[in-house]
């Protein structure tokens, strides 16, 4: 595996892993935590060393989860983590990006992760309610402290971005990206490019959905947040089918999946794009952890990137409430 470099010094490796789905989002975890421990730490012995959580995946569970999987391989791992949201009793009930609480969610979250410093530490959504410049003076002052290393960003806006970076530099932003939510292609990264702040994709396989697995036919269980994305609804699967089968189709070609494919074709867009893709299983990180080896040809990558022109993506990525919250 080798590294990329988010910002202007932060290394990872090409591939990193999402841990939100060993805790929560995609309904019942077949596997025990003991299971995911052993996902987590087999990752990074395969040289994927970034890993990603949040204090309101579980809600905390997840950090507890990773912090105890990494604890024995700290110094040889990168950890995300993030603030942003008030969570009451616990739900999310609304965001809260206050620096207090900022500074409240930071000691919390190194607890659990059973650390002494944050590596990044990205706002999870932008808070309507708190300048985006008291949100990085606050993180600012983390990383005078030695307790946060890095500022990211998740979702956030083109402006919202340059008003962050020039209160403090941001190191990172993270939004859902890949071959059927092309959403950050026209302001986003070109403002990365221009400021020099690495992006990681979340979502990069579409849910599931770019891995050739997912049809109308598919059912989702109970707590699965595809129950509640547009984008899954049938007619929308159904409608969405003819861009999967064209991934298939060129994945085939090259004697690759679908999910390497679309994990290549995203780090082909810039030497400063990172991958979060979330598995609960040692073969899919294995898997995925492959894409590095795929070459695709400006030919390829081409014909990848004009497959939403040709073959329009139907239903949104969020409901109306979630992507009200995007691009702020």
């Amino acid at each position: 595996m080798h590294t990329r470099t988010l910002g202007q010094d932060l290394q990872v490796s090409a591939i990193g892993l999402g841990a939100m789905g060993m805790s929560q989002s995609y309904g019942p975890n077949p596997g025990t935590r003991e299971d995911m421990i052993a996902v987590l730490r087999g990752a990074v012995e395969r040289g994927v060393t970034f890993i990603d959580t949040a204090e309101v995946y579980g809600p905390y569970l997840n950090e507890e989860l990773v912090g105890e999987a990494l604890e024995p391989v700290r110094a040889d791992v990168i950890i995300a983590t993030k603030f942003g949201w008030d969570i009451v009793d616990g739900k999310m009930s609304g965001t809260d990006s206050r620096p207090e609480q900022i500074r409240r969610v930071a000691d919390a979250s190194l607890q659990r992760l059973r650390t002494d410093v944050i590596d990044l530490f990205y706002q999870h959504r932008v808070d309507p309610n708190v300048p985006i410049e008291d949100v990085a003076g606050a993180v600012g002052e983390l990383v005078q402290a030695g307790k946060v290393r890095h500022f990211g960003l998740s979702e956030a806006g083109a402006g919202t971005i340059r008003r962050a970076h020039a209160v403090h530099p941001v190191t990172a932003v993270q939004s859902e990206y890949s071959l059927w939510t092309r959403d950050p292609e026209p302001e986003v990264l070109p403002t990365l490019a221009e400021l020099g702040i690495g992006f990681v994709p979340f979502s990069p396989l579409g849910k599931g959905f770019l891995t050739g697995t997912v049809d109308t036919t598919t059912t989702f269980t109970e707590g699965d947040i595809r129950n509640r994305v547009p984008r899954f609804e049938a007619d929308n699967l159904a409608a969405n089918a003819a861009l999967v089968e064209q991934i298939r189709t060129l994945a085939a070609t090259k004697g690759v999946s679908p999910g390497q494919l679309a994990l290549a074709w995203l780090l082909a867009q810039q030497p400063w794009i990172v991958p979060i893709p979330g598995t609960r299983r040692i073969e899919r990180v294995e898997e995925n952890a492959g894409a590095t080896a795929v070459a695709l040809s400006a030919d390829e990558v081409a014909a990848l990137n004009s497959l939403t022109v040709r073959i329009p993506v139907a239903g949104n990525r969020y409901n109306d409430a979630g992507m009200a919250m995007v691009g702020l």
